[in-house]
């Protein structure tokens, strides 16, 4: 498994999150996530940050992937509140669903919050491009950016076509 990420690798963050969406309060998750991935070696736009609305969702995810993003990450709307949402509006974008990146997520989480198992996040491809959900918390966050650090830079390579060698 290639451990470098691909020169030129890009990024987008989705936020999730009605209050944050209205200034009710300021968007961390999502600031925390680019952080991170700016850490990773990518180039990252976002987050953007967009209410607890399926229509909207899917609108910035397709944008996302139409760019040319090599990943696409959100934060936010996992949850099983009557607004969480984002699972379904990923679901209008993806293609293929890739179920072990979201379990990974959800099993790192769970050995420190219990509640992590309550994430209804999914994670696949479209085109190109991976999109994964993960929480909207500054932890989980962090966790899921734990799982998918090390695995990132072979993906990348992958859907850029790269072959199977490891």
């Amino acid at each position: 498994m290639s451990s470098e990420l691909p020169p030129g690798a890009r990024a987008v963050v989705v936020t999730a999150s009605n209050r944050a969406s209205a200034g009710v309060y300021e968007d961390r998750s999502g600031q925390a996530l680019a952080a991170g991935l700016r850490e990773l070696g990518f180039a990252v736009d976002g987050p953007h940050v967009r209410p607890d609305d399926v229509d909207l969702l899917a609108e910035v995810l397709r944008e996302a992937v139409a760019s040319g993003a090599d990943v696409v990450l959100t934060t936010g709307g996992t949850g099983l509140s009557p607004t969480d949402v984002t699972p379904e509006a990923t679901r209008e974008v993806l293609e293929r669903e890739a179920p072990g990146i979201a379990e990974a997520v959800r099993r790192y989480g769970a050995a420190t919050v219990p509640t992590s198992v309550l994430s209804r996040g999914i994670a696949g491809t479209a085109g190109r491009t991976l999109i994964v959900n993960l929480p909207g918390s500054t932890g989980g966050v962090k966790d899921g950016l734990a799982v998918l650090g090390p695995l990132l830079p072979h993906v990348v390579s992958q859907l850029r076509g790269g072959d199977h060698q490891a």
